[in-house]
């Protein structure tokens, strides 16, 4: 490479080549996967362009690779709506299920010839990216299929994403739709990385995407190394196509990425040949799939087909059965939770599962256990639930070696050596020592969560290194970290790591950076709202919707403690045996001694009650929503209810006032005709609160 000067009079001309080396070479690395530099050569590159510019800021432009990540984080999404709603597709799960909807389309097309265009359903999160002569002006998620959120500055740090499209001749307007994806080598690299800052691992690629894609500031989004694959597309201005084939093509050129792995089939004989040749290859790629996604090529005739409420008539998912294995249980552990409950969890001879090598599997509880008749020697059938936690699903009676060891529950705590007892009607056994360390790690690492605190930085490996230490055993010890830092940062911890099938253990430091991290997200934590201090604080049966509510209606947390169970059944949603339970708490010693000392250390006590008009249309109302609606997703319809002063209930009563009736309406409706409870359809539901 040879060195460029940035007074040299062609620096436009130099600048241009570079941005169009590194997209070219971000397409090669993401789309191909053979890249043909080293990342250090791409370094250089990238380094180049940054030097360049800043020599010429008059020659940046927002499409420049140097321009992806924005410096300053978001302050929240707005919503926006798709000019082309965003549908979701129908399932099938078997070849009765294609051929029925073959069978349904030759008869909406009434004989005409027809073929089907097949793509990988990656198990991704749903994004369209807008352009305009040929620039990216918008990038959303799906949300409720009609609006969703705009998150344009996350989508643009993913590299193979072009900021302007390539070539020319590009329509006025151009809607393009796919999945946004975590590759699994920069996903296994980022756990990596994580788990040697002693941070948690992610779970699974799709919900840390889900993570990023939210994220407010880019620049973490753009730590992860995210990439998109296009399916499909939404409005289009200046350009038509005969067939999906040939819009494929077009964006192809136009330097967005494609699926390799599309066919083009003539009958559903081919598809579903197809359907069970892929199942195997789905394993060797870089990202998570469960399935085929069968769409009609010709436009014109997917517009003949038309659309339900939900779903294209056009198109359809086949979804594989979640993969099954089967392994030999050579012991079983027993792992409490923040409630103290007990769960039994296979160890196993390892065995390969959805592309991951498997130790564990849960059995759910002793009940299970017993129904299933699992003992320690049995060879078990494993399955990924959602394609996440392993689970024992069965025996194989057959392999039963002679001594089997049947599986009892423990009669004391396995980590504290406390009592134990069943829930009374229940299926749970439950530690019932508060003290105990598996309960306090479980407990602490709830409150720091995403949905509680939001102490992010404090990850689970910090949190049961400092309850190890002795650092840590109520909630609010986390706010005394801040005043340790010193010893924060030189606090060292076991970090295991497994290269060509051999664990190695070494001993990591925290560091200054990872302990700044942590003191600045407790410091923040302190602002949040009484609802999600409520929620983190681990009382029975207290949780995001319910902690919500009590601190609308009570606005403090004093006025909580000291509120007796009647004046808890007052609130919306709160019944006998919740206030029993919120009662309970505030008026023991623990639950006493937990939200005085968080008061005493800075944290927010306190929530603004939410103004409600007199003559909002839903004042005073109780609302049940059922079915499926098109315009509301089930949260947004009840953060809407909530918010004109009504109550979102999920069981029809006398006492319900309005029933919602999406598509599919069950046993609910049924219940408030009977009842003669005011009956809604969606757009009724929509003039109601927009008539005020």
């Amino acid at each position: 490479m040879h060195n460029r000067n940035s007074d040299m009079p062609d620096a436009g001309k130099t600048i241009q080549d570079l941005r169009n080396q590194i997209n070219e070479h971000d397409r090669r690395y993401y789309d191909d996967a053979a890249p043909t530099i080293t990342d250090i050569e791409y370094d250089r590159l990238f380094q180049e362009l940054k030097n360049l510019e800043a020599a010429h800021p008059e020659l940046v432009t927002d499409d420049s690779p140097t321009q992806r990540v924005s410096e300053r984080p978001t302050e929240g999404f707005r919503q926006v709506e798709h000019a082309v709603p965003m549908l979701s597709i129908d399932n099938t799960y078997n070849e009765g299920d294609l051929r029925d909807f073959d069978g349904r389309v030759a008869k909406g097309l009434d004989g005409q010839p027809y073929d089907y265009i097949v793509d990988p359903k990656i198990d991704g999160v749903s994004a369209t990216l807008r352009y305009e002569s040929g620039r990216l002006v918008l990038g959303a998620t799906r949300g409720n299929g009609k609006v969703g959120d705009d998150i344009t500055a996350n989508l643009r740090t993913i590299k193979n994403i072009p900021l302007k499209l390539s070539g020319g001749d590009w329509p006025a307007v151009l809607e393009v739709r796919g999945e946004v994806y975590w590759p699994r080598k920069k996903f296994d690299a980022f756990n990596e990385k994580r788990a040697a800052e002693g941070e948690e691992p992610f779970a699974n690629p799709r919900n840390a995407t889900t993570g990023a894609l939210k994220s407010l500031d880019p620049a973490e989004t753009d730590a992860r190394g995210l990439a998109f694959m296009a399916h499909g597309h939404g409005e289009i201005v200046g350009a038509s196509f005969k067939l999906a084939a040939d819009f494929f093509a077009a964006i192809k050129g136009f330097g967005l990425p494609t699926s390799p792995h599309q066919r083009i089939f003539k009958t559903i004989d081919e598809v579903i040949a197809f359907v069970a040749d892929w199942d195997s290859k789905r394993r060797t790629l870089e990202y998570e799939t469960d399935g085929l996604v069968i769409k009609v090529n010709g436009i014109a005739q997917r517009d003949i087909l038309g659309y339900t409420s939900r779903f294209p008539r056009w198109a359809v998912a086949y979804k594989y059965a979640a993969e099954q294995a089967e392994s030999r249980i050579v012991n079983v552990d027993f792992q409490v939770g923040k409630l103290g409950t007990i769960t039994p969890r296979a160890v196993m001879e390892p065995v390969q599962l959805s592309g991951t090598t498997v130790k564990h599997a849960t059995l759910h509880n002793f009940d299970q256990v017993s129904r299933l008749d699992v003992r320690i020697g049995d060879t078990v059938v494993v399955e990924k639930a959602g394609e996440i936690i392993p689970q024992v699903i069965r025996v194989v009676p057959e392999k039963r070696p002679a001594g089997a060891k049947p599986i009892a529950p423990p009669s004391k705590c396995p980590v504290c050596g406390g009592d134990v007892e069943k829930d009374e009607g229940g299926v749970y056994l439950r530690c019932i020592n508060p003290t105990c360390d598996a309960q306090i790690k479980e407990r602490l690492k709830y409150f720091c969560g995403r949905d509680q605190m939001d102490i992010e930085s404090l990850g689970d490996v910090i949190v049961e290194k400092l309850v190890d230490e002795g650092w840590l055993h109520t909630f609010a010890d986390v706010y005394t970290l801040p005043s340790r830092r010193d010893a924060l940062t030189d606090l060292q911890f076991e970090q295991q790591r497994t290269k060509d099938g051999e664990t190695k253990t070494s001993l990591m430091k925290l560091g200054e950076k990872r302990a700044d991290k942590i003191i600045d997200g407790i410091e923040k934590s302190k602002k949040q709202p009484l609802a999600r201090v409520l929620a983190a604080m681990n009382i029975r049966h207290v949780g995001e919707s319910s902690a919500e509510l009590l601190a609308e209606h009570f606005g403090d947390m004093q006025q909580i403690a000291e509120a007796t169970e009647d004046a808890l059944q007052e609130v919306d949603g709160v019944g006998p045996e919740l206030a029993k339970s919120i009662h309970a708490f505030f008026n023991s010693d623990a639950g006493t001694r937990a939200w005085i000392a968080l008061r005493d250390a800075g944290v927010n006590m306190t929530q603004a009650r939410r103004a409600v008009a007199a003559d909002s249309p839903l004042a005073g109302k109780t609302v049940v929503i059922t079915g499926t609606l098109s315009r509301y997703d089930r949260k947004g319809i009840e953060s809407l209810i909530k918010s004109l002063g009504g109550k979102a209930s999920g069981s029809v009563s006398k006492k319900t006032d309005f029933l919602v009736a999406g598509e599919s309406a069950g046993s609910k409706l049924e219940k408030a005709r009977e009842l003669g409870v005011r009956i809604l359809t969606e757009d009724e539901f929509t003039a109601l609160v927009e008539s005020k």
